[in-house]
């Protein structure tokens, strides 16, 4: 008999799984476009946004760590869409800065937050916008608590 609790049906988790299962399959077609992959494109996102980074502000703003970094900027800097140079004031720190490839590939990127955005919500524009907004707080909370919850256990 099987308990309530160990339902694959009562599974929160679960969901987040199949969510993101998904949202990869819509993604993959966009980014296939660019020659990128996911984490490809969440690195271009923060170096479009940030101009340039070290390695370990990759790391912390995307929540990877330095062996899953690493290999994915030497794939974009052999796409010639990076730059990787150690610090001269800090041959430990490795600074990354966008090509003018890696920065034109921006404009042919534009409609991929939109379009990911349709496949996910309902409504019209306005309605979408609010509805992302509301679903962006609340997995930031989510996210936060389970961050506070693991390092809370870890600590003990």
């Amino acid at each position: 008999m099987a308990h309530p609790q160990l339902m694959l049906s009562n599974q929160l988790c679960f969901r987040f799984y199949a969510l993101e299962r998904e949202l990869m399959a819509a993604y993959r077609p966009l980014l296939d476009q660019l020659g990128l992959t996911y984490a490809q494109y969440i690195t271009m996102l923060y170096l479009w946004e940030h101009k340039k980074a070290t390695v370990g502000e990759l790391c912390f703003a995307l929540s990877l760590d330095t062996g899953t970094v690493s290999p994915l900027l030497k794939r974009l800097e052999g796409a010639k869409l990076v730059e990787r140079k150690r610090l001269p004031s800090d041959e430990r720190t490795v600074e990354v800065t966008l090509t003018r490839k890696g920065q034109k590939l921006e404009e042919k990127a534009l409609s991929i937050p939109e379009h990911i955005a349709s496949c996910l919500l309902t409504g019209d524009k306005g309605e979408q916008n609010k509805r992302a907004s509301e679903l962006q707080v609340m997995l930031d909370e989510t996210l936060e608590q389970l961050r506070t919850t693991r390092k809370q256990r870890s600590d003990k």
